[in-house]
């Protein structure tokens, strides 16, 4: 194919630009800056990120997207009612479909259409919706780290008739199915297949961990620079650990409701101060007020995504620990702590959670 404008990726999350510059990072240096990055502004605030993304010289361009949910558009609810049967759900489904494209229109920045390749991490999000009505061929990216292992959304998502649904999102492109279930994405970038419960010929295995090992000195300086808006405030707090105290991580994660999420950290602060000197990692889409409940703990920004502090030599932890977060590309920490569906049964009830899959 004629190079048109190169790669783009649409980015949700600081993670999915984390693994942007990776994936970047692996072309080489002939091909730096022949890419352009969209950040959906949808689920996140990426605050002065966008500038120095395009300081960084890896990408041509930079844009913002003002991506709208469904509910954004109040004239769209009709046809999200559960009428009780397939056929009498699935007319309105076909036309919400179409519907929702036309008016996620009007938000869209680019023209995807002038690019070589599209990669779009969670296109469960409307931008996948959007191209497939748009006949826009993409490449689907895994959202996080081995997240189709816990679940695979597509089919949770469509339980019943899922054949049927499958044939009308991929034959047909009349309704829209995520994670590759979907005309136009031409594959799904996986960490690891062999850990997924379902057998579909568009995922396409790229481990995570090859990218990250095989980045220069210079990369890894890059990435610092991107994610990182305040080094020496964030050393001079690491450096606070009393001496002889082992410092130990707690990934925060948007669990529950926030009255239980706080009880959830509130617990395993307590658990773990026991150990050494407690550190919280806030996830991106965390909104609980952990400075007002936490104050005297220290935090790490949440637009720094937790595999940026592999790259800080200066900094190490014992342990980190995570309820749901996968660690396996964690090498921050001597020991990770990985505590999962059973951990979540103390403080709600199972049915919440117990469809996640695990080992």
């Amino acid at each position: 194919m004629n190079t048109k404008n190169g790669r783009i990726y649409v980015c949700h999350t600081f993670y999915h630009v984390y693994v942007s510059f990776l994936k970047e990072f692996a072309l080489g240096e002939e091909e730096k800056g022949n890419a352009t990055m969209v950040l959906s502004l949808m689920s996140n605030d990426f605050g002065d990120l966008k500038d120095r993304i395009a300081a960084s010289g890896y990408f041509k361009e930079v844009y913002e997207f003002d991506e709208k949910r469904e509910t954004y558009f109040p004239e769209l609810a009709k046809y999200k009612v559960n009428r009780g049967n397939i056929i009498f759900n699935m007319i309105p489904r076909i036309i919400f479909t179409s519907k929702f494209a036309k008016l996620q229109q009007q938000f869209v920045p680019v023209d995807f259409s002038k690019y070589d390749d599209v990669y779009v991490f969670c296109d469960a999000d409307p931008i996948g919706l959007y191209l497939n009505k748009k006949k826009i061929h993409y490449h689907a990216v895994e959202d996080g780290l081995n997240f189709i292992s816990r679940v695979v959304s597509a089919k949770h998502n469509n339980e019943g008739f899922f054949g049927v649904k499958k044939f009308l999102s991929m034959k047909l492109n009349w309704i829209f199915i995520q994670d590759g279930y979907s005309k136009y994405c031409d594959d799904i970038e996986v960490n690891n297949k062999s850990i997924i419960k379902d057998d579909f010929y568009k995922y396409k295995e790229v481990p995570r961990d090859a990218l990250e090992k095989n980045i220069s000195d210079a990369q890894k300086d890059t990435l610092v620079r991107v994610f990182v808006r305040d080094m020496d405030r964030m050393m001079k707090e690491v450096g606070r650990a009393e001496g002889g105290k082992d410092n130990i991580i707690i990934l925060t994660e948007p669990l529950s409701t926030m009255d239980v999420r706080e009880n959830i950290f509130r617990d395993l602060i307590e658990e773990y101060s026991k150990e050494g000197t407690v550190f919280l990692k806030i996830h991106p889409r965390d909104d609980l007020d952990y400075d007002t409940i936490f104050p005297d703990v220290f935090k790490f920004d949440k637009k720094v995504p937790m595999e940026i502090l592999n790259y800080f030599t200066m900094m190490h932890f014992k342990k980190v620990v995570s309820v749901f977060t996968e660690l396996d590309n964690i090498r921050f920490a001597d020991e990770k702590v990985y505590l999962g569906k059973h951990f979540m049964d103390k403080y709600e009830d199972p049915e919440r959670h117990n469809f996640l899959i695990e080992e």
